[in-house]
């Protein structure tokens, strides 16, 4: 892999930002999981986020497309904006939000459908909606999206055979295919290699690499190595509180927080 450039992430209300949250707290019902969060995540870079267990990172995660809501009890203050538009706010459509931001989970989740059905199965549900979609349109569709995730080549001879008979490392492949063609400007990652062998994390790591700058993607890992490879800026999480974040190889190497340096040299979490 290159090494990971650019300059320190900017403070919140900076520009250039592709999800930024201020002053967010979070509540599952009276515990509080979240304590006034600010975040900026810079568009088209991989940010990786670490911390022990339970410390609020994949809390956050799913904040930021309101995924978290769909637990009745939680109650939320501060904002979070996702390219300049607050998700809160009164005229955000949920489904937009949600099409603008992908969600990939610890374990791969496909479909019990066809390759082919997996990868065009947002794509109809969201562009039947508004037009006619030519067979020709979905070819291409579902060529590029798995030629984007390094697939093409292994399953384009069995696109009608359930996608379940994938490997475990190309069924998360296929996961990221299929949010492709609904152009999603964001990739949330909750652990995604977790289920993984080595080879099949080596895998994806690459994939997740070769989709920087085209996607804004946004990683929780209890992984450091992944974190310090994978990455061009980490983040360390504590109790609920961002207590550092920074261009990954810096925070590895010269953390400024005493807390962040116990973590990473494995001194607790």
């Amino acid at each position: 892999m290159d090494s990971p450039g650019g300059s320190r992430p900017q403070p919140p209300g900076g520009d250039g930002f592709a999800i930024e949250t201020r002053g967010l707290n979070l509540w599952y019902g009276d515990f509080q999981a979240l304590f006034d969060v600010d975040l900026g995540v810079g568009r088209g870079t991989i940010t990786s986020m670490i911390g022990p267990s339970g410390c609020g990172k994949t809390t956050l995660l799913r904040t930021c497309n309101r995924i978290i809501e769909r637990l009745g009890y939680v109650r939320t203050t501060g904002s979070v904006y996702v390219l300049g538009h607050d998700i809160f706010g009164d005229d955000i459509e949920l489904v937009q939000v949600r099409k603008k931001i992908g969600m990939v989970f610890q374990r791969p989740n496909p479909l019990p459908i066809s390759i082919r059905e997996n990868v065009l199965f947002g794509f109809r549900l969201h562009e039947a909606r508004l037009r006619r979609v030519s067979a020709a349109e979905e070819a291409e569709v579902l060529e590029s999206s798995l030629r984007q995730v390094l697939l093409w080549d292994n399953v384009k001879d069995r696109l009608d055979r359930p996608a379940t008979g994938l490997s475990l490392e190309e069924q998360q492949k296929l996961c990221i295919a299929r949010l492709l063609p609904v152009k999603p400007h964001l990739l949330l990652m909750d652990e995604p290699c977790s289920a993984l062998d080595p080879a099949g994390t080596e895998a994806v790591e690459e994939l997740i690499w070769k989709l920087r700058g085209e996607y804004t993607i946004l990683i929780v890992t209890h992984n450091m190595a992944q974190a310090r490879r994978a990455s061009q800026e980490c983040v360390f999480m504590l109790l609920g509180r961002i207590v550092e974040h920074g261009l990954t190889e810096e925070l590895f190497l010269s953390p400024r927080h005493s807390e962040t340096a116990d973590y990473i040299e494995g001194r607790y979490g």
